[in-house]
């Protein structure tokens, strides 16, 4: 953790009086440099407070003003990754109560061609999250709330900045994808964590790291995400699920995103409609500090207990690296995975 430390000076004082004077003199210089003292281990010497990120979620719609001003952007233009043609609908990124818990939900919909797809996404407007703990709680689904199931769905809490150029060495991201209905070369249940340093969209080219695990991720699942100067680490419900190495950590800041996409339309062929649903608990980040998953329950737990829904101390990036603009959040936001199977 980088932490500001101010080197602290004693002023020493030299009276040279006559001998009783200088005695009293001495007797207040000693007591002026213990008061000075005090601060040294005291106040001024306590760790600088937290720099975080936090949301509970707790807003009206995708068009509550407030989610705008605590820094989010819904996504509401076309691009990838997904299916081409398929819209991005701010309208299903929503926001309810369930037994007084604020919960974020994203909802995937389609009827089998691309004209009827629509997709969700949701992301930090600034580009400031580099090293530390990036920790959200979200629910995965395997079947569709309503219609035939088999969309070979993409479900995700990442975290990534812009690719400028082909292989750009700047470029990062970070991911935890869950494929319910298989894709990209799997046919069962399969959650991937994926580090990138840097790809190149056409002809495919990536220098990544994945850990994959096939298996069924139904349910709630508390996912952690820690970036330090050595190694990229993900978790799961509190047990380590994989380590990537130095050469995939960050070189520039990134935002935090959510979304839900199909990666094609040849999983289930049917026409009939059907819609998924991704939720979303909380989102934590805390700026340069490796966090256990345990100590990140702890931060949620007394943020929610003194009534914080919100909280964002996380200061801006240095000029050039902070915030995408619209025209750059296509490449700034979306994942560099194929449309396609791979």
């Amino acid at each position: 953790m980088h932490r500001n430390k101010r080197i602290l000076t004693r002023r020493r004082t030299a009276l040279a009086t006559a001998a009783a004077a200088a005695l009293t003199l001495s007797a207040l210089a000693v007591t002026a440099d213990a008061g000075q003292s005090a601060p040294e281990t005291g106040g001024d010497a306590r760790p600088a407070a937290d720099e975080v990120l936090f949301d509970d979620f707790d807003y009206t719609g995708h068009d509550d003003p407030a989610l705008t001003a605590n820094g989010w952007s819904v996504r509401d233009y076309a691009g990838g990754p997904g299916v081409p043609g398929a819209a991005w609908a701010a309208e299903n990124v929503t926001f309810a109560e369930e037994d007084g818990n604020s919960l974020m939900r994203l909802e995937t919909s389609t009827a089998g061609t691309a004209r009827t797809t629509e997709q969700a996404e949701i992301s930090t407007r600034d580009m400031k999250f580099r090293n530390g703990t990036y920790a959200a709680r979200v629910h995965f689904a395997d079947e569709p709330g309503s219609g035939p199931d088999g969309d070979r769905l993409v479900q995700t809490f990442y975290t990534i900045n812009e690719l400028k150029a082909p292989m750009d060495p700047d470029y990062a991201e970070y991911d935890f994808e869950y494929l319910p209905n298989g894709g990209w070369g799997e046919t069962e249940s399969t959650l991937f964590t994926t580090s990138y340093e840097t790809y190149r969209p056409d002809p495919w080219e990536t220098v990544s790291e994945a850990t994959r695990k096939s298996a069924s991720f139904a349910g709630w699942h508390d996912l952690v995400l820690t970036i330090d100067d050595s190694a990229i680490t993900y978790w799961i419900d509190g047990e380590k699920f994989a380590e990537h190495g130095p050469e995939y950590l960050p070189e520039k800041p990134m935002t935090i995103s959510f979304n839900q996409w199909l990666i094609d339309l040849e999983g289930q062929t049917a026409t009939e409609p059907r819609s998924y649903t991704q939720q979303v608990d909380y989102v934590l980040h805390v700026k340069d500090e490796v966090l256990t998953p345990g100590e990140v329950a702890q931060r949620v737990t007394d943020r929610r207990a003194a009534g914080t829904s919100f909280e964002d101390t996380v200061p801006a990036a240095e000029p050039g690296a902070g915030t995408a603009a619209d025209g750059d959040q296509a490449s700034a936001r979306t994942s560099p995975r194929k449309s396609s199977s791979s």
